[in-house]
């Protein structure tokens, strides 16, 4: 409640008394005053006198305001105390006694006394709120610009620059066995702030020889941006680099502002080249393909396919060597035991998650089957292709 500001000492008024004054003719200003003060003299005692009490501060400055209209006048009167409650009520009630102003027939009639006090708290209370409400965001900024700060300076001295193109890449991506390419430095850097680090960026539209030479050696997956620039590259890129599974960003949205459980989903359903070209009807003429280790391109593995499909038999290899042939029924309890080594796992069932999770722990690469099931959480070093990807 707004208090208005009196000609009295502001720590010693408690209480405003409020009242309305109706009369019967044009009065001024001054003439409600001497009214106020006559009237009341001698009415509550020596205590209570208004001249006194206003002399020695415990009542403030009466102000008074007034108009006039169709001849007669309305208004307010205000009076600060710093009396006690109980006397503060009993002058408020005096004041409702005074009948005429000059010559003029009067009403008043006290509508409030306000606790100044409990004005000036909320007042306080909501500049309080205003300031608590400044600090927490100026805290809250400087905690995010100072995490930010220290994320991106480690983020930054994690980026490498790879090859004889100089390329953004993320520290391991000569020691993954799949790589992520992207499309620029601030792509690899968002995926290193969640702990993504085989990624490398291709830092254009002409695809640089590192790309292509890694493309020969690695697993790869084109991650790309979800807009026409991405769909560009991506053309350039499976003319000239052998390209094994691609993801994509949602439409219109850049690999780089992509927030983690974005990042994880794009990934997890990244598709085989062959799917996503023939899902989305892209008429390119694809690389001949260079890899050793390319499963979707090997005739040896559609043989071996069928013929373990035949025996109801999966078979765990190590390059292109048969190391062990278990029961189909009995693949996952034999692979979790098996001492031998290998890289790849060929069955004639379904590829599972549990499947996924005992062979990522063997540490194999890839895995052939019937068909992928549920499969939600797909490690980023890991194949899995179905029957109809090795037929040729």
């Amino acid at each position: 409640m707004e208090v208005i500001n009196l000609n009295t000492d502001p720590y010693a008024a408690k209480y405003l008394i409020r009242a309305k004054i109706e009369t019967d003719g044009i009065v001024e200003r001054p003439d409600v005053v001497g009214a106020i003060f006559g009237q009341t003299e001698g009415l509550l005692g020596d205590e209570l006198d208004l001249r006194d009490l206003q002399k020695s501060g415990r009542i403030g400055r009466i102000e008074v305001e007034i108009r006039s209209e169709k001849g007669k006048s309305v208004g307010e009167i205000l009076i600060p105390s710093s009396l006690d409650q109980v006397e503060t009520a009993i002058l408020a009630a005096a004041l409702e006694t005074i009948d005429r102003v000059g010559p003029c027939r009067s009403r008043v009639e006290v509508i409030a006394i306000e606790d100044i006090r409990a004005a000036k708290r909320q007042k306080v209370i909501d500049r309080a709120k205003e300031l608590l409400q400044m600090l927490l965001k100026q805290g809250k900024q400087v905690s995010e610009d100072l995490i930010k700060t220290v994320r991106e300076a480690v983020e930054i001295e994690e980026v490498i620059s790879y090859g004889e193109d100089h390329l953004p890449a993320g520290p391991n991506v000569d020691k993954s066995d799949a790589i992520i390419v992207v499309e620029g430095r601030s792509d690899v850097i968002n995926l290193l702030n969640y702990g993504i680090k085989n990624a490398i960026a291709v830092n254009g539209t002409n695809i640089p020889k590192t790309i292509i030479e890694l493309s020969k050696k690695k697993i790869v997956t084109a991650f790309l941006d979800g807009d026409h620039g991405g769909d560009l590259i991506l053309k350039e890129l499976l003319q000239v680099a052998d390209i094994d599974f691609i993801a994509r960003a949602p439409p219109g949205y850049e690999v780089e502002e992509l927030t983690y459980k974005q990042i994880v989903k794009a990934l997890r359903n990244k598709m085989p080249v062959d799917q996503y070209i023939a899902m989305n009807k892209l008429d390119v003429e694809l690389k001949k393909n260079e890899k050793g280790n390319n499963a979707h391109k090997e005739f040896s593995l559609w043989e071996l396919y069928k013929e373990l499909n035949s025996r109801k038999e999966a078979a765990l290899l190590n390059g292109e060597k048969i190391v062990l042939r278990i029961p189909i029924n009995e693949l996952i309890e034999k692979i979790k035991e098996a001492k031998e080594k290998g890289d790849t796992i060929v069955t004639g069932g379904v590829i599972s998650q549990r499947l996924v999770d005992i062979a990522h722990q063997k540490g194999i690469k890839k895995i052939v089957g019937y068909k992928i099931g549920n499969v939600t959480k797909m490690p980023v070093n890991m194949l899995l292709l179905t029957k109809d990807m090795v037929k040729k």
